[in-house]
């Protein structure tokens, strides 16, 4: 048996979450709140709340200094991951209660730490001694197979910076960009004092920014919520400057907020969910006292109704870039941040009645959250998920309880990239082919396979398509194909090396040839061209905020130019990343950093278009400082990786069903 001791930390402030108290497999839970993990090849755990012997509020630590590192795991019949209290709100106690988190220990390194081995053989007690009056978290734990436990260090150091562990690399990185001696220009001081006047602060210590901060506007709605797909060029900006607390605290405090049961209609989504945005509130208590308090939407107060896809997809993303420019890769080996990675690919990667490798959403899931006629398999969260499975397998420990997961990882991996390098690319080649198509085909060798009827290729594709350049389509069903170019989409496939390397060119042989179109006067259109007549009526139900060629519907959104600069500098061209920023430096400043822009060449601040938009400002300053720093954009794209291409997923049978040969899929990077 070990015992490991970790050091208690000062408490600071809480969070406040709302919670169904529910019974595991219809037991009443007992007083102490016994919580057990739900079986998984990756941890189990046990561990009870000792409640207070009456109702109070006790204070949460900050988990956000650098030197420490709260311990997470996974509670509940749904198995999200929490941090573990010592009280919780008692007595009273209706339908929905309410937890409060306090005192947590830290972790400093997760390798020395907890080894989280389950088998019929060992396992993990963790608890929590005492009740108002905290004492050290104390993990108890038996292991009957002592060779397992053999290689393990006896104790656990605590109270060093965890930055420490940097690599070299990463420091030399964050050196190399700090101490770049140009001379900031007037928009760029006036960029960043904007950025660091929208930081939130939570416990005295910065956790992200706010969606937009216009000191005119009266009536914020949710844009004075730190949103997670939005604070992702703010993050970047920040660590290329060598600011990398907040990333940090961003990090720990939205796998914070993981998987709490918020609920529509007495429904709640599944395990692994990260919110779309979270608020810090303040709360008040006893005696004129106030707390502050974080507060996450999982979409049940947005329009729609709709939980975030992409910001767990987005969060894995960020996790990756921030060990890749700081070198503190310490923190992604965490238990904690182990764990939530592993319960988002559970949730992404669950079986389901689709037949697709590609993922299944909603309308209004992503970027753009309202109806729009992107349901089914957006390409957007394609590219996305591909991204966020790439940077789960290098950042998984590989043990025996994960490589189940990899090996399902490179499985949807490979199949992914098939399927969308070959039924989601068209060009004048791949539309002449769909013009001549035969319908109705029932065969596993036709080529035809979804049904596509040749009347669904649009009149103004047929002459806007040019003779050397192609695109990712926005979304592929049976009998559907949705011939819009969606740009975030066809950016991030080059970026995450979705596409071959030849349909990467030929996107951005695409953009510069339609460069009218799709940048016009303010880089970049979310998607061409709009809904308009009929159309936008039958789509997006009328919806006077995507009137065409505005918002979502072909609106022009500057904060898409720090992924489009990251994808010309992979592909080798820089001039047309320089250009779509000089355009964008000359407009933003004047006209007070819009959130989007209107009409068909963007020559409009959008009609609702907040001011003082956040990410138009971090992707302004994400892509100036790019361009100055091409050594710290390849830390952040992907190259083609041919291992893929080995792993064959379509498996022979002798049912005659077709298996898509290695030497086909390798073709794919020659097309």
């Amino acid at each position: 048996m070990k015992s490991i001791n970790f050091m208690t930390m000062k408490p600071c402030c809480r969070v406040l979450i709302s919670r169904k108290i529910s019974p595991f497999l219809g037991i009443p839970l007992p007083k102490s709140h016994q919580f057990f993990a739900p079986n998984s090849s990756a941890f189990q755990f046990n561990h009870s709340l000792h409640t207070a012997p009456k109702t109070r509020i006790v204070n949460l630590q900050s988990i956000l200094k650098e030197n420490q590192q709260p311990f997470f795991a996974p509670s509940s019949t749904r198995g999200q991951s929490r941090i573990f209290s010592s009280s919780c709100l008692c007595g009273k106690l209706s339908h929905r209660g309410l937890y409060v988190i306090a005192r947590v220990a830290s972790v400093r390194n997760y390798s020395t730490s907890v080894e989280t081995r389950v088998n019929d053989k060992n396992f993990e007690r963790i608890y929590v001694q005492g009740g108002l009056n905290v004492k050290p978290l104390v993990v108890e734990k038996i292991d009957l197979d002592e060779n397992i436990v053999s290689n393990e260090e006896p104790n656990v150091k605590v109270g060093e910076d965890s930055l420490d562990d940097k690599s070299s690399d990463g420091l030399s990185s964050v050196e190399a960009v700090k101490n770049v001696g140009r001379e900031q220009s007037e928009v760029d001081k006036e960029a960043w004092r904007l950025l660091e006047n929208a930081v939130v602060s939570y416990c005295g210590s910065p956790v992200g920014t706010l969606a937009a901060n216009d000191p005119n506007d009266k009536l914020p709605l949710n844009y004075d919520q730190v949103f997670i797909r939005d604070f992702v060029p703010s993050a970047l900006a920040f660590l290329l400057k060598g600011d990398s607390e907040i990333v940090r605290n961003f990090l720990l405090h939205t796998l914070q907020l993981q998987s709490w049961e918020k609920t529509v209609d007495c429904y709640s989504p599944g395990q692994g969910l990260m919110p779309a945005s979270f608020k810090v509130r303040t709360v008040p208590l006893d005696e004129n006292k106030f707390e502050e308090v974080l507060d996450p939407d999982f979409g049940e107060s947005a329009i729609g109704r709709v939980a975030p896809v992409d910001s767990g997809l987005w969060w894995i993303i960020l996790l990756r870039a921030y060990g890749k420019i700081t070198g503190d890769y310490a923190l992604q080996e965490r238990v904690d941040v182990q764990t939530g990675i592993k319960l988002i690919l559970n949730l992404c990667l669950s079986d389901g009645f689709d037949m697709f490798p590609s993922l299944l959403v909603t309308d209004g899931s992503c970027m753009i959250d309202r109806r729009m006629g992107i349901h089914g398999h957006p390409l957007e969260i394609q590219a996305l998920f591909y991204s966020a499975l790439r940077c789960s397998r290098e950042m998984l420990r590989v043990d025996d309880g994960s490589k189940n997961l990899i090996r399902a990882i490179n499985n949807r991996l490979s199949a992914l990239s098939f399927h969308i390098r070959e039924y989601y690319w068209v060009d004048m080649k791949k539309i002449n082919e769909i013009y001549r198509y035969k319908t109705e085909e029932y065969s596993t060798e036709a080529t035809n396979k979804f049904n596509i009827y040749p009347e669904q290729i649009p009149h103004w594709l047929m002459d806007w398509i040019p003779e050397k350049g192609g695109y990712l389509i926005g979304n592929l069903q049976p009998a559907h194909m949705d011939f819009r170019f969606f740009t975030l989409g066809n950016l991030w496939s080059i970026v995450s090396s979705l596409g071959t390397p030849k349909q990467n060119e030929a996107i951005l042989n695409l953009i510069e040839a339609k460069w009218d179109d799709l940048v016009g006067l303010m880089p970049l259109k979310i998607c061409y061209p709009a809904l308009e007549s009929e159309e936008w009526r039958i789509i997006t139900g009328s919806d006077p905020k995507n009137t065409p060629w505005s918002y979502h519907n072909g609106g022009s959104w500057p904060t898409l130019l720090w992924q489009f600069t990251l994808a010309c500098m992979k592909m080798g061209r820089m001039d047309l990343a320089k250009k779509a920023v000089d355009l964008a430096e000359t407009r933003l400043p004047a006209d007070r950093w819009p959130e989007y822009y209107d009409t068909r060449y963007g020559k409009f601040v959008g009609k609702q278009a907040r001011l003082y938009q956040t990410w138009t400002i971090a992707g302004y300053l994400t892509s100036k400082m790019l361009l100055e720093n091409p050594e710290m954009a390849s830390l952040l794209f992907w190259e083609e990786d041919y291992d893929l291409l080995e792993i064959c997923v379509c498996a022979l049978s002798k049912s005659g069903r077709k298996k898509c040969s290695r030497g086909a899929a390798k073709s794919q990077i020659l097309v």
